[in-house]
């Protein structure tokens, strides 16, 4: 997974995209705390507009890359000492 940052509000979570239509979204309490939109809605909106937004344009620029579960998921192919 890989820092993403919202481009709206500058909150930063973990991302992985699978594939066009799967992304993983890993939050923490502080992201969650500080996203402008789930903070408006309150945790029953399960996503984030302006997130996703930043997520598709850095999967778009190459910042995140789609995985291909080629390798392992955990190392992404790098060796764990």
């Amino acid at each position: 997974m890989e820092k993403v940052s919202c481009r709206s509000c500058g909150t930063c979570v973990l991302a992985e995209k699978f594939s066009p239509q799967h992304t993983s979204v890993q939050w923490n309490p502080t992201a969650l705390a500080a996203c402008t939109e789930l903070s408006a809605h309150g945790l029953r909106a399960h996503t984030c507009a302006a997130l996703r937004a930043s997520i598709e344009a850095a999967v778009a620029s190459g910042e995140l890359p789609v995985s291909t579960r080629d390798v392992d998921v955990r190392t992404r192919g790098r060796t764990v000492v």
